[in-house]
């Protein structure tokens, strides 16, 4: 049995495995997956992300988390937490987000995991805030945020996407731990 960081109904979070690059690569590449980035990502930036969780966790407590659903003990993604800084007027930042295989879409994984991220950030590492962005466009990402009780904060141009022009313009959005009863509830 997995020693899992935590756990939601269906859902095991944990620490990244070697044996997760391979899938997370195939993950990174498929083009339904990461429509809204930028682009895919190779085996040798799988490599570097892995790494970058890897490291954040060991220094945080927290990292977009290699996930697995229960029944099958399979790999399916990540959702997590994560340290960014791309944002000058909010300078360092906790950011939950996701990427799953789009084989485990319209299942609930997103909603179900970020929830239980969230559960995570507030309750066991103390936080105070957590933010996502997401291209206006990717509606099936800001679905999330709104089902996990996340308000809107404003429209931005993301420093990241300026040469990409269907991504640029990004919505940002926050929950405050004191918004627990909406997400614990919801």
């Amino acid at each position: 049995m997995e020693n899992y960081i935590f756990e939601s109904s269906r859902l095991g979070f944990r620490n990244w495995r070697d044996s997760d690059i391979s899938t997370m690569r195939e993950i990174n590449a498929n083009k339904t997956v990461v429509a809204f980035f930028s682009e895919t990502q190779d085996t040798e930036n799988t490599l570097k992300f892995v790494s970058r969780m890897r490291d954040n966790f060991k220094q945080r407590g927290y990292c977009y988390f290699a996930v697995d659903r229960l029944d099958s003990h399979e790999f399916i993604g990540f959702i997590g937490l994560m340290d960014q800084d791309f944002l000058p007027s909010l300078g360092s930042f906790v950011d939950i987000g996701w990427r799953l295989n789009n084989v485990h879409w319209g299942c609930g994984f997103a909603t179900e995991g970020a929830k239980a991220c969230l559960n995570f950030g507030f309750d066991n590492l103390r936080m105070e805030s957590i933010y996502s962005v997401a291209p206006i466009a990717n509606e099936k990402s800001i679905r999330v945020m709104e089902k996990i009780c996340m308000s809107e904060v404003r429209n931005l141009e993301h420093p990241k996407l300026v040469d990409y022009p269907k991504l640029k313009d990004c919505v940002l959005y926050e929950i405050q731990h004191s918004s627990q009863i909406c997400w614990r509830n919801n």
